[in-house]
């Protein structure tokens, strides 16, 4: 049998599941969207139930002569055989956000009394910026009163073009931090793009739109590995640089020693006409540089099942680059210190050489009974008796070429 009797609390229990904590329909009914008015049915009861629970029946009216906004609700005359005739309370109707608001108690007004504080410096300089705030209400929430005053100096004051070529950081604002703007970035741009119809999104965000220079990203050491590479570099012996620095920029020296960790390219010894780039990890958009293909190229990283897919993707990047340290002698000699890759790759990369593919196949299966040998776990002497070997090979044979 349908439940009857809806009392308070109930619909109270309703509107907030339905309208105050879905934030999709709150913001339809902040906006309109979804419309006023609407009401509830509060099921008054037959009179078979009335009379199988007197109880609950006398608490049902009572409760509802207790709502505190009567004008919300619809009283019907009834007249119940064997009990006589009852006014109870048939629909209650919600006709504004004010009314939802007052519905729901003090835990609603407190918060709209917060939207209504954070909102009034905002919209004291459009209106129009209503309908983003709405939109942006639980960004908006996060905000303290003196962050939405900040956000109201600081539209005014935001101009296509202004950056001028300089960095987000280093516009020319009054009253405002620039780490405020940048921390605050989402929601600007937002509100910006609703009084300028669209402009920051069409441009591309808002760095674009106030003419600023992207903040450098993805970054990689670079160490010059002789005297000469580090001559050539200014006489540091280390600098960390963008992607897009170093796409745009040739390293001097012959050969090019990328590697992927970087704790690694700290335990580099020297080596004559190298400059070694690390630390990337992932990052191997800035091996389709032009002028990597003048150079020799060596490739190292861990030797597990990812290692070996970023060696493919560096690879497929620049084909004639020779990988370090990525064999089977390596893996034999440290196979103590070996642990178990988290969480293995299972396809099969394209680029890799034969005795590539069969290591990685190897390692892959558990076959020297842990997955993955780091890096920095290989022996320093190692490492050194490698490079000597190459180094020695390129010297005797004076190879133009690749070195495999």
């Amino acid at each position: 049998m349908k439940a009857w009797g809806v009392l308070p609390e109930d619909v109270r229990q309703r509107l907030k599941l339905r309208e105050w904590d879905h934030s999709q329909h709150l913001r339809q009914r902040l906006l309109g969207g979804r419309a006023f008015p609407f009401q509830i049915n509060l099921c008054p009861p037959t009179g078979k139930q009335a009379l199988d629970n007197m109880e609950r029946f006398h608490a049902f009216i009572a409760s509802w002569r207790d709502w505190p906004n009567q004008a919300q609700l619809q009283w019907k005359q009834r007249r119940y055989l064997q009990l006589g005739e009852y006014r109870v309370p048939s629909t209650l109707t919600i006709g504004s956000i004010q009314e939802l608001i007052e519905s729901l108690g003090e835990g609603a007004k407190r918060r709209a009394k917060q939207w209504q504080q954070l909102m009034a410096p905002i919209l004291g300089v459009n209106q129009k910026f209503y309908a983003v705030l709405v939109k942006q209400l639980y960004k908006l929430e996060t905000l303290s009163c003196h962050d939405a005053s900040l956000i109201a100096l600081l539209l005014p004051q935001l101009k296509q073009g202004m950056g001028h070529q300089c960095y987000l950081r280093a516009l020319p604002i009054i009253g405002v931090d620039t780490k405020f703007l940048e921390t605050h970035q989402s929601l600007i741009s937002a509100l910006l793009d609703e009084v300028h119809g669209g402009e920051i999104v069409r441009s591309g965000g808002l760095v674009v739109w106030l003419g600023c220079i992207d903040m450098p990203k993805d970054w990689l050491w670079v160490r010059p590995l002789c005297a000469e590479t580090r001559k050539a570099l200014g006489g540091v012996s280390i600098m960390k640089i963008p992607t897009e620095t170093l796409i745009a920029n040739p390293l001097p020296g012959e050969c090019i020693l990328v590697v992927e960790n970087e704790q690694s390219g700290y335990a580099l010894p020297e080596l004559e006409n190298t400059v070694a780039v690390f630390g990337g990890g992932r990052n191997l958009a800035w091996m389709d540089a032009d002028w990597l293909r003048h150079k020799k190229i060596i490739y190292w990283g861990d030797l597990d099942s990812w290692g070996f897919v970023l060696l493919a993707d560096a690879r497929k990047r620049q084909p004639h680059l020779v990988s370090m340290l990525m064999d089977r002698e390596t893996v034999l000699l440290h196979r103590d210190r070996m642990v178990e890759e988290p969480e293995p790759y299972f396809g099969l990369p394209d680029e890799l050489s034969e005795a590539e593919q069969q290591l990685y196949l190897e390692l892959r299966d558990g076959v020297y009974g842990n997955t993955r040998l780091e890096q920095e776990r290989i022996s320093a002497d190692h490492i050194c008796s490698w490079l000597s070997g190459w180094f020695l090979k390129k010297t005797i044979h004076d190879e133009s070429g690749p070195l495999r």
